[in-house]
């Protein structure tokens, strides 16, 4: 399988895009898993918007860099994105960001649409008012990013979503199983999105199914995680044919 290593300019830093550096006493007053957390983020935005592209050879020291995280919070964000696949640990060779395989994708969704049922309808019951308005306003966002033809607030949005869709099913098994499959998710239609995907119709069944949430209607939810899968499947198969 061939590699990339992260490009480097002249003061040795990768080619992603570097987030502002944080001070060591700054570092001190942050309690440990907000870091690790904020690494997470970061680090993971940056593989599925491919900033950091698929097969790309990486370190430790260069994932602190981009992100101006020291070595710790950047190990433990390394090892929850080995569990979701994003990262590869490979001993005695380092980590390598994991390549993107369409018929893989095909059977994540495949799981993906039994679980997230579940959540979505969860969430409908169960959601907070202050929960129901987030979605109400993801909704929004969705509409906004599509109309905008933005893919990073949209991806961005998506995250939130599903996170907020978590929170609020309250279904801890559901959300572990989850939890691996939505940033391979996000960067394969990231990947693809301007060959085989429509923004605005994707914008419509995001913001159909935050809707259907905040409304509490399970089985309107239910119904509105279908039609969004249904797309998401027919655009994974659209991209097996733009690659021929």
């Amino acid at each position: 399988m061939a590699t990339r290593r992260v490009a480097k300019g002249k003061n040795g830093r990768t080619g992603a895009k570097r987030a502002a550096p944080m001070s060591a006493a700054a570092q001190l007053a942050e309690p440990k898993a907000k870091l690790t957390d904020l690494a997470y983020e970061l680090i993971e935005e940056a593989i599925v918007t491919l900033r950091i592209p698929p097969g790309t050879a990486i370190s430790e020291q260069a994932l602190s860099e981009m992100t101006g995280i020291g070595r710790t919070p950047i190990r433990e964000a390394i090892q929850r994105l080995a569990r979701e696949h994003l990262i590869l640990v490979l001993p005695q060779r380092g980590l390598l960001v994991s390549e993107i395989d369409v018929a893989k994708q095909l059977k994540l969704l495949e799981t993906r649409r039994e679980i997230e049922r579940l959540i979505c309808r969860s969430a409908a019951r169960r959601a907070t008012d202050a929960e129901r308005q987030g979605f109400k306003r993801l909704a929004d966002e969705f509409n906004k990013a599509s109309a905008r033809n933005d893919d990073v607030a949209f991806i961005r949005a998506d995250r939130e979503f599903n996170e907020l869709c978590l929170s609020a099913a309250r279904n801890e098994f559901a959300e572990g199983a989850m939890r691996l499959l939505h940033g391979l998710s996000r960067r394969f239609w990231y990947l693809h999105y301007k060959q085989a995907a429509d923004m605005p119709e994707m914008g419509r069944l995001h913001a159909t199914l935050a809707l259907a949430i905040a409304a509490g209607d399970p089985n309107v939810a239910g119904e509105a995680l279908d039609r969004l899968v249904d797309n998401l499947e027919t655009f994974t198969r659209a991209t097996v044919l733009s690659d021929r």
